[in-house]
């Protein structure tokens, strides 16, 4: 699934981001959601999540 709708995102999923450290790689980061921090429905970069590892990134893929 995609990750630039909010609407398939929900606490407890797990999801591969992308962090802000790893933009230029693109290099992604699996993990479980905790928040939801985008308010958009809708972004072109994926919505930005804080995981519960507490790092925030971009939702690339949904597991």
């Amino acid at each position: 699934m995609d990750g630039r709708n909010r609407s398939n995102i929900v606490p407890g999923i797990e999801v591969y981001v992308v962090l802000k450290e790893d933009q230029r790689t693109g290099k992604q980061t699996k993990g479980i959601v905790k928040d939801i921090l985008t308010r958009s429905a809708y972004h072109p970069r994926g919505i930005k999540v804080r995981l519960e590892d507490r790092q925030i990134g971009r939702v690339q893929k949904i597991c």
